[in-house]
């Protein structure tokens, strides 16, 4: 596992708070990873889950208070990325500002380079 730094993702306060709170409740593992799967309406989709620890190539990222992985393949696409999270009642939850993605669609989710 190497250090990076938030060039590569950066969570903002709201996202972190909300995050280390699930964390809390949820009982997963204490990391973030954020992951960029195949799929989607555009091609490529965010994953977010919970991982007890590191893998053997992870990149840890400490932002908003939360220690996130992101695997090397994700990192060439993740690049610059915000992670945000909303309270509204509408069009509410996590969001991701992506400067790598040439396309998105509305619900957030998916994109493509």
């Amino acid at each position: 596992m190497r250090e990076g730094n938030e060039n590569l993702v950066h969570l903002t306060a709201d996202a972190g708070a909300k995050v280390a709170a699930l964390i809390a409740r949820e009982h997963q593992g204490d990391y973030l990873r954020i992951a960029i799967m195949g799929g989607g309406c555009n091609g490529l989709s965010y994953k977010l889950r919970f991982a007890p620890e590191p893998r053997r190539g992870d990149i840890l990222v400490r932002t908003a208070g939360v220690p996130v992985l992101v695997d090397a393949k994700t990192a060439l696409y993740l690049k610059g990325t915000v992670l945000d999270y909303s309270h509204k009642m509408v069009g509410g939850g996590f969001k991701f500002t992506n400067p790598n993605a040439k396309a998105s669609c509305s619900c957030g989710e998916s994109f493509s380079v």
